[in-house]
């Protein structure tokens, strides 16, 4: 585990995604009191001179002209935090909470919300005991950000709300009780306080960041499987020759079309029809893998890249920012609209979804003896009285199916809000949710190519041996799942297979350097 120092500037992608799952712990960083102190002071002063800066000394949303008399300035925080605590569903995967302690408390950080050191602190402590806040899934409209679910973010630290402590059932405890056997005191807010602990795109941040890196690996499975169904249907590499792919170079393609070298290099299997007519070209989904596995990657990448610029962004409202004179200035801002985020997990959701419905295709391919160049009907080598993989094609389209209607854009949608006041939103929250959909129905297609590649190329195994790469694949495969030569349950082979794919990719990058 490594150590992860919070000082308020930008974090990185695996910053996020190895305190979501728990491989760097977080301390706070020297000087960041200091740091804070400026924006601070800035907001003290305004209260002082009753200046009217928006949820400070005022309503929120449609009740931004209602000035708020300084005896209520300490309970309008109090107030905002718990009647926007609205969420409701199944509380948030814990890796999800955890990235979401890290990056608000980054934000409060950075010095421009005018908020105290002790809120970071506390997001920080929480972390560090690994006391989860208890935040329900639904209630986002992406638009000040995700106010609902930072409110339950934020409601554990005025001892409100649901904390969950390791072993705690899903829906937590009365967070004041877990606070209390912790050691940790509740905070009593002051102005500005619960504006900022609300206002920011961090949810959407901290699912994207998490979607972001399993499209990744879901990339480098597609190349491996596309590889191992090569060799089953008798398929050639020519169309991934480097000279072919230079003329189109796509970032992405050429890297696909690299891996899928690697994969098939020194392949017995492959060399041994290689110089055979029995097929001119192969079909799009084995000749063309370069192209759209390629052209996924260049989008998640454009992805990673709009979610590096927001783990670097101030998304709270109001702001802090220095005047022309080296002094300070409250700014509104419009900063947490998450349209951003919405867009490229929109995109992300059309990138991995392709590489699901192009797999699926190579699936029914090795299925079909009409396409599949000798290989047994539904690779049973007694079908008939045996209906082999028939099942598992069914799975992968009724999957790939799912991710098609789950691509509907949600960044093109738009719904009225807080009096018209917040008049147009982003739905990124919707956006990041189902993306996870998507990438959790595509690992199940790829799961299935995988899973029938190793039963076909155990069928092939009296022509020639797969090669070093799809061969270590395959024994891996084989160590938790045997050939099924008679039926039995498929749900489990391809629950196995889905349980490896993360060492898949391991096994198959330690034979190729070159796997990304």
């Amino acid at each position: 585990m490594r150590d992860l120092l919070l000082t308020g500037d930008a974090l990185t992608v695996e910053d996020v995604v190895d305190v979501a799952q728990r491989r760097a712990r977080v301390s706070l960083g020297p000087g960041l009191a200091e740091r804070m102190a400026p924006s601070r002071g800035v907001v003290v002063d305004a209260v002082s001179r009753k200046d009217v800066v928006y949820g400070v000394t005022t309503g929120f949303g449609a009740l931004a002209d209602t000035t708020i008399g300084a005896d209520d300035l300490a309970a309008l925080q109090f107030a905002l935090v718990r009647s926007h605590a609205a969420a409701v569903g199944r509380p948030l995967p814990d890796e999800v909470v955890r990235a979401l302690l890290l990056l608000r408390a980054r934000t409060l950080s950075a010095g421009h919300s005018g908020v105290r050191v002790d809120l970071p602190a506390l997001f920080i402590a929480l972390l560090d005991r690994d006391l989860l806040p208890v935040i329900p899934e639904k209630g986002s409209v992406g638009a000040s950000g995700d106010l609902a679910q930072l409110a339950h973010l934020a409601l554990p630290l005025i001892g409100e709300g649901r904390l969950k402590a390791p072993g705690d059932p899903a829906e937590g405890r009365p967070a004041a009780e877990v606070l209390a056997e912790h050691g940790l005191t509740p905070l009593a807010l002051e102005p500005k306080e619960g504006l900022s602990l609300i206002n920011g795109t961090e949810p959407m941040q901290a699912v994207l960041a998490l979607a972001i890196v399993a499209a990744e690996e879901l990339c480098a499975l597609a190349d491996i499987g596309c590889a191992m169904s090569v060799e089953a249907l008798f398929g050639t590499d020519r169309a991934y020759d480097e000279r072919v792919q230079v003329i189109r170079p796509h970032p992405g393609q050429l890297d696909s079309a690299a891996n899928l070298r690697a994969l098939l290099a020194d392949s017995p299997l492959l060399a041994s029809h290689r110089w055979s007519d029995h097929a001119v070209q192969d079909s799009y989904s084995l000749r063309c893998a370069p192209q759209v596995h390629g052209s996924a990657r260049d989008l998640i990448a454009h992805c990673r890249r709009v979610l590096t610029i927001e783990l670097g962004s101030i998304v709270d409202n109001p702001v802090v920012v220095t005047d022309n004179n080296g002094g300070y200035e409250v700014m509104s801002t419009g900063n947490f609209h998450g349209q951003p985020i919405a867009f490229a997990a929109d995109a992300l959701a059309m990138a991995v979804a392709e590489l699901g419905s192009i797999a699926e295709r190579r699936v029914y391919r090795m299925l079909d003896p009409a396409t599949s160049r000798g290989l047994p009907p539904f690779l049973a080598p007694d079908a008939g009285t045996n209906s082999g993989f028939m099942l598992a094609q069914y799975t992968a389209a009724s999957v790939v199916s799912e991710s098609k209607v789950l691509c509907h854009p949600s960044s093109v949608d738009s719904i009225v809000t807080s009096g018209n006041q917040e008049d147009h939103v982003s739905m990124g929250w919707h956006g990041v949710r189902k993306a996870h959909e998507v990438i959790d129905n595509t690992r199940t297609v790829l799961a299935i190519e995988i899973l029938c590649a190793s039963q076909a190329l155990d069928l092939r195994s009296d022509i020639a041996e797969p090669g070093p790469a799809t061969g270590a694949v395959h024994r891996l495969v084989r160590r938790d799942v045997e050939p099924m030569m008679v039926d039995r349950e498929m749900a489990s082979q391809i629950e196995a297979v889905r349980a490896m794919l993360s060492e898949i990719v391991s096994c198959a990058s330690a034979v190729v350097d070159t796997l990304r």
